[in-house]
C-alpha cells in the first residue's frame, strides 16, 4: 500500500528571464482535484504541461534519498521534481499505463510516464539532469482524473484496477526513449487505450516514419 506523502502545487514565477511553474510547495490541508488539476496549481506552457492527461504528476519518495546520496549535496524538498503528489511505497516498476487508483475522495489513472523537463536542470544548476533522470527511469508518471474530489497528505494511494498489465511505466517509458528504431513496439504502445493521447501521436508518426524508411 502506497501512501501520499505530500501533495504540492505552484504558481507561475519569473526567474532571470525564465518563466516556470516548476516550483511546487506543499499544501496543508485538503486541496481539490478536479480534471484540469489542483485547485491553485498552474503550468508555464500549456502545450507541454498540464490537461486532462496530465492533470497531475506523481513521484516517487522513493528516489529522494538515492538522489541525495548519488547527486544533490543536500536533502530534497518535496517537490523537487515538480511534483504534485508525492508517494511512499511505489515507483515506476510497479505502476502500469491504465492503472486506476483511489486517492482520497478522487479517482485516477495513470496516463503516460513523465517526459522531464530542461527547466529541472536549470533549476538544480544541474546540466545532464534529464539525461540522467531517464537514464534511471525515475520519471514519475501523469494522471488523469476520473473522479474529482480532495487530497491530502496521508492519503493512500491504492491501486482498484490495472487493465494493462503489460505496460509497466519503465516498458513504456523504453519504448518512448530508448527503443527509438522499434516500430512495432511503438505502435503496440500507441494502441495502449489508456495511453495519453499526446504520446498516441507522437507514437504513431514515429512508426510512419520508420515504415516509410
Amino acid at each position: 500500500m502506497s501512501t501520499v506523502v505530500s501533495i504540492q502545487t505552484g504558481k507561475i514565477r519569473s526567474y532571470d528571464g525564465w518563466r516556470t511553474a516548476t516550483y511546487k510547495d506543499p499544501v496543508q490541508g485538503e486541496v481539490f482535484l478536479g480534471t484540469e488539476g489542483f485547485e491553485g496549481d498552474q503550468q508555464a506552457d500549456r502545450r507541454y504541461h498540464g490537461g486532462p492527461d496530465k492533470a497531475a504528476l506523481v513521484y516517487s519518495h522513493d528516489h529522494y534519498a538515492p538522489w541525495h546520496a548519488e547527486l544533490f549535496p543536500d536533502p530534497l524538498p518535496a517537490g523537487a521534481f515538480g511534483e504534485n503528489i508525492l508517494v511512499a511505497g511505489l515507483r515506476e516498476g510497479d505502476v502500469c499505463v491504465g492503472d486506476v487508483y483511489e486517492l482520497g475522495q478522487a479517482k485516477v489513472q495513470v496516463s503516460q510516464p513523465r517526459q522531464p523537463c530542461g527547466k529541472q536542470a536549470r533549476r538544480w544548476g544541474i546540466p545532464d539532469l534529464v539525461q540522467q533522470i531517464n537514464r534511471r527511469g525515475w520519471t514519475g508518471w501523469y494522471l488523469r482524473v476520473l473522479r474529482e474530489g480532495h487530497v491530502q497528505a496521508g492519503d493512500r494511494f491504492e491501486l482498484v484496477e490495472r487493465p494493462h498489465p503489460e505496460w509497466v511505466v519503465t516498458r513504456a517509458h523504453d519504448v518512448m526513449h530508448f527503443r527509438k528504431k522499434d516500430a512495432d513496439a511503438a505502435a503496440e504502445l500507441a494502441s495502449c487505450p489508456a495511453l495519453s493521447e499526446e504520446w498516441v501521436k507522437e507514437l504513431r508518426l514515429r512508426v510512419e516514419k520508420l515504415r516509410r524508411a
